[in-house]
C-alpha cells in the first residue's frame, strides 16, 4: 500500500489501477496491474500446481506464435500457392518451417521428452511416449524431407499436435491448482507462521516454535495458528473448516480457540493450550496429505490397464503404418501411424480418478471431514449398509437424569439434597445430578463431612442428618428402609436399563433417580436421510436389551442387536458382509477400535478417542453425527464422476482409434479430439465444487450455538403410581 492508499501490484509493486486482478496464490489474495505479472508472480511464488499451471501457459503462448506462423505458410503450401513459377521458392519455405518448428518442437515437447526420458530410465512406457513417438516421427520424416528436398513436410502436424496437448496438460494442470488453492486451508498447519508476543515485542515465528503458554496476536482475517484461550479481545470465529459449523461463534476473555479457524471481525491475544503439532488443524493437514498421496483401488486399476495399453498402441501403430503402406506412399502411411499413437493417448484415463478424488477429499475437509483413505470414498459409495455403534455415536455418551420416583416427598428437595453431596464428586452420575438441579435453578443444599464410598455411593451430613446417595447395595448395607412401591418402581427401572441412584436421610430412603444415555436430538433425522438413500440401517450394542431398544425406538431403527461384545461385533459385522457385499460402521470409543477396523468403511464420530479415530477410513467433526448423509452425498458423487470419466475416457479411445486405424482422423483433428477429452474430464470432476453444502438445520432443544441441551431441561417428575415402562 502506498501513502496515498494505491493498491500495489504483488509482483512489480506499480499502483494496479482501478481495475485490479485479484488472483489466489499459494491460499491468499494478491492483486496484479496485468496478466503478465500475474503469470510472472505465479512463476516466481507460486506452489508446485500454480507454478506448473503458470508455466504452461507460457509455453502455449510462445508455440502459439511459432505455431501460428507455421500453419500459415503450411496452408499456401496445401493450397499449391508455390507452384510453377514460384515452385523454385519452395525449399526455402520448407527450410523457414523447419527454423520456426525446431524451436517450437522443444518449448511445447519439452515436458513430453523429460518425462518420456524419465520413465525409460525406470523401465516404464507411460502416454508421453506416444506422444513423443508420433510428434519426433513427424518432425524428422519433415527435417529429412527438407535436406533431401521432397515434396512434402509435416512440420504443421507435429507442431499442432504439441500445442492441442499442452492445452489439454493447461487445464489439466489449472484443474490441479484449482483443486489445490481449495485444499491450502487444509495444508497450510505445517508451515504456519504466528505472530508471538513477547516482552511487548511481537514477532512473525514458524508457528512450531510457539510452545505451550506462548503468547499469540491474531488480527481480523487471519488464520488462528494455535488453540488456546483469548486473553484480550472480541471477535467471532469461523470454524467451519475444523467442526463443519458454518455459523461464527463469538469470542471473548476467557473463550477458547481452535487452530485453522478464522478471526473475522476483531483482534484477538491468544495464549495457547497445545503444541502445533498437536492440534486437530494438523491432524486435518497430515490425514489429507496421507489420502492424497496415496492411490486408490480405481486408481491403481488404471493405472496397470495404461501400463498394457500403451505397449499394445505403440505395437498397433506400427502395423499400422506397415499396413497402409502397401496401398499409399509411405508419408501418408506415416500420417495414419501417427494418428493412432495421438488418439490413443491415454491422458484423460490417467486424470479421471485422480482429480475426481482430490476434489472430494477436498470438499469434505473443508467441512471438518476427515478422509484417511483415498479408496473410502469409493467403498462408501458402494456400500448397503451402515451399522451404528449406540453409546456416544447415536447417544451424547454422558448420563442425564431422566426420571424421578420419589416416596412422599417433593422432587426439588430431593435434587438439592443429591446435588449438595454429589458437587463434591468427580463421577459422571454425580454431574448429571448437579447438572439437574441447576436446570431448575435449584441451590445445592450444603453438606459437611462428606465421603465417597467407591463403587456403591456417596454420604455426608446435612442439617445434622446423614445423607446418602448410591445403588441399592448400599442402602442394604446400611440397612434403611425403602418403600414398596418406591423399591418395585427402582427395580422395574433397573429392568428397562436405567442406572438407578437412590437417594435417603433419616435412615429412610426418599426417592430413585433414573439416570440414562439418551439419544442425540439428530439420530432420527440422520437415520431416515440414511434410509432415503436406500441403505438398510442397523443398530449393534453391547448394553442391555432394553436399553438398545430404547435408542433404537428414538432413532427410528428397526434393526438392533443388544448385548454384544466386541468380537461379537466384529462377528455380526463378517456375517452382513456376506449379505450386503459392503459395510460401514460407525462408531465411537475405545472398544470401538477392532470393530470399524472390520469394516469395509469404518467411521468415527468427533469425540471418538484416539484408537477409534486410527482405525477409522473417515472421521466426523464433532457433533457432526447429522453431516453423515451429505457424506453419503460426496461419496457417491465422487464415484460416479470417476466412473463417467472413465467410461468417456475408454469408451472415446476404443472408438477414435477404431477411425485412426481405418484412416479416417488426420493427426491434427486427432490431438484436437484429444485434447478435448481431457477438458471434459476436468470440466466434469470440476462440477464436485458446486456440490450444496450440508445443510443443519437447529432441532428443537438446540441452542443456537449447535450444543444439545442437557435432558434435565425437561426430565418430568412422574410419582410412583404413573411409571411408563420402557
Amino acid at each position: 500500500m502506498s501513502e496515498r492508499g494505491a493498491i500495489l501490484c504483488s509482483h512489480c509493486l506499480l499502483p494496479v489501477g482501478v481495475r485490479a486482478m485479484q488472483r489466489t496464490v499459494n491460499g491468499e489474495s494478491h492483486a496484479f496491474c496485468c496478466y503478465g505479472c500475474c503469470i510472472a508472480f505465479q512463476v516466481k511464488s507460486g506452489k508446485s500446481e500454480e507454478w506448473e499451471a503458470a508455466w504452461l501457459l507460457i509455453r502455449l503462448g510462445v508455440g502459439a506464435f511459432l505455431s501460428m506462423n507455421i500453419m500459415l505458410f503450411s496452408l499456401l503450401l496445401y493450397a499449391g500457392t508455390f507452384t510453377g513459377v514460384d515452385a523454385r521458392l519452395l525449399p526455402w519455405i520448407h527450410l523457414f518451417l523447419w527454423v520456426f518448428a525446431t524451436p517450437a518442437v522443444i518449448i511445447l515437447g519439452g515436458p513430453f521428452f523429460k518425462e518420456t526420458w524419465r520413465e525409460a530410465r525406470d523401465g516404464h512406457v507411460t502416454s508421453a511416449a506416444l506422444i513423443v513417438l508420433g510428434v519426433g516421427a513427424a518432425y524428422l520424416y519433415s527435417a529429412f524431407a527438407v535436406l533431401e528436398r521432397g515434396p512434402h513436410v509435416y512440420f504443421d502436424t507435429a507442431t499442432m499436435v504439441l500445442m492441442l496437448f499442452t492445452v489439454g496438460r493447461y487445464l489439466e494442470a489449472a484443474g490441479r491448482a484449482r483443486a489445490a488453492r481449495n485444499l491450502e486451508p487444509l495444508l497450510a498447519a505445517e508451515s504456519e507462521c504466528a505472530t508471538v508476543v513477547e516482552g511487548g515485542l511481537e514477532a512473525r515465528r514458524p508457528v512450531r516454535e510457539a510452545g505451550v503458554g506462548a503468547l499469540v496476536r491474531v488480527r481480523p482475517g487471519e488464520r488462528i495458528p494455535l488453540d488456546g484461550t483469548v486473553v484480550e479481545g472480541d471477535s467471532h470465529a469461523d470454524e467451519a473448516v475444523i467442526t463443519g459449523e458454518g455459523r461464527l461463534v463469538p469470542k471473548g476473555v476467557g473463550s477458547a480457540v481452535i487452530a485453522g479457524s478464522i478471526n473475522m471481525d476483531g483482534p484477538l491475544l491468544i495464549r495457547s493450550t497445545r503444541a502445533a503439532t498437536d492440534t486437530r488443524w494438523a491432524q486435518i493437514c497430515r490425514s489429507v496429505r496421507d489420502a492424497l498421496s496415496r492411490r486408490s483401488p480405481t486408481q491403481r486399476l488404471a493405472d496397470r490397464v495404461v501400463g498394457v495399453f500403451v505397449p499394445l498402441v505403440l505395437s498397433l501403430g506400427a502395423l499400422t503404418v506397415l499396413y497402409w503402406a502397401q496401398w499409399l506412399p509411405f508419408d501418408r502411411a506415416l500420417l495414419i501411424g501417427l494418428s493412432v499413437l495421438v488418439i490413443a493417448c491415454p491422458c484423460a484415463v490417467g486424470l479421471a480418478a485422480p482429480l475426481a478424488t482430490s476434489l472430494g477429499i477436498g470438499r469434505l475437509a473443508r467441512r471438518g471431514c476427515l478422509v484417511r483413505e483415498p479408496g473410502a470414498l469409493e467403498e462408501l459409495a458402494r456400500t448397503r449398509l451402515v451399522a451404528f455403534d449406540k453409546t456416544g455415536t447415536l447417544t451424547s455418551g454422558r448420563a442425564l437424569v431422566v426420571r424421578i420416583e420419589t416416596g412422599g416427598v417433593v422432587a426439588d428437595e430431593v435434587l438439592a439434597r443429591a446435588a449438595g453431596l454429589e458437587r463434591h464428586s468427580e463421577h459422571g452420575f454425580g454431574h448429571a445430578i448437579t447438572a439437574a438441579a441447576a436446570m431448575r435453578g435449584l441451590d445445592p443444599v450444603v453438606a459437611a463431612d462428606v465421603r465417597i464410598l467407591p463403587g456403591r455411593g456417596i454420604r455426608g451430613i446435612t442439617d445434622g442428618q446423614v445423607v446418602v446417595a448410591g445403588n441399592r447395595a448400599l442402602m442394604s448395607e446400611l440397612g434403611w428402609s425403602v418403600a414398596p412401591a418406591l423399591g418395585e418402581g427402582g427395580r422395574s427401572l433397573e429392568a428397562d436399563g436405567y442406572s438407578v441412584i437412590y437417594v435417603g436421610w433419616g435412615e429412610q430412603v426418599r426417592a430413585a433417580l433414573a439416570l440414562d444415555d439418551t439419544a442425540l436430538p439428530e439420530a432420527r433425522s440422520t437415520v431416515e436421510a440414511l434410509r432415503r438413500r436406500a441403505l438398510h440401517v442397523m443398530l449393534l450394542s453391547g448394553d442391555l436389551a432394553r436399553a438398545t431398544q430404547r435408542v433404537a425406538v428414538t432413532a427410528g431403527i428397526e434393526d438392533a442387536q443388544s448385548g454384544l461384545s466386541p468380537e461379537a461385533k466384529r462377528a455380526a459385522l463378517r456375517r452382513l458382509h456376506q449379505k450386503y457385499d459392503v459395510v460401514a460402521m460407525v462408531g465411537d470409543g475405545l472398544n470401538d477400535g477392532p470393530v470399524l477396523a472390520e469394516a469395509d468403511i469404518g467411521i468415527a464420530v468427533g469425540s471418538a478417542t484416539d484408537l477409534a479415530r486410527e482405525t477409522a477410513a473417515v472421521v466426523l467433526p464433532r457433533g457432526g453425527l447429522w453431516m453423515l448423509p451429505w457424506v453419503v452425498d460426496v461419496a457417491r458423487a465422487v464415484r460416479m464422476t470417476i466412473l463417467t470419466n472413465l467410461l468417456w475416457a475408454f469408451g472415446y479411445n476404443l472408438i477414435a482409434l477404431t477411425l485412426a486405424v481405418l484412416g479416417l482422423l488426420q493427426p491434427v483433428l486427432a490431438a484436437a479430439v484429444m485434447a478435448g477429452s481431457s477438458i471434459l474430464v476436468v470440466v466434469n470432476s470440476l462440477r464436485l465444487e458446486r456440490m450444496p453444502d450440508p445443510v443443519h438445520t437447529p432441532i428443537s432443544g438446540e441452542r443456537p450455538g449447535g450444543e444439545t441441551q442437557s435432558a434435565p431441561d425437561t426430565f418430568p417428575v412422574i410419582p410412583v403410581s404413573a411409571i411408563e415402562r420402557g
